[in-house]
């Protein structure tokens, strides 16, 4: 059975590749704080289909390159678009 995490895609410059963080909460051994920790893995989009700011699921496969070891299996949310608005001059 393979790994199955899901994380925000920071990077999708690459063809067919993405960049996913997942993030992780810990609670320190000692002093019970909880902090994030997070790892970003490299994975595998066939399709090019994801966005920087989707929600996604990745799955653990075997090595596609050098640093792929994961591949997209599905976007969970998409990020949402934010049109930009022009702003205009006042006119004098």
């Amino acid at each position: 059975m393979s790994r199955i995490i899901n994380g925000t895609v920071v990077s999708s410059k690459g063809d067919k590749s993405i960049t996913v963080i997942v993030d992780r909460r810990i609670t320190h051994p000692i002093y019970k704080k909880q902090y994030t920790r997070s790892k970003k893995y490299h994975a595998h989009d066939e399709t090019n289909s994801s966005n920087v700011g989707d929600l996604v699921e990745i799955t653990e496969s075997k090595p596609i390159s050098k640093t792929k070891r994961w591949t997209l299996t599905k976007v969970i949310k998409p990020a949402e678009i934010i049109d930009e608005v022009t702003a205009e001059e006042p006119q004098k």
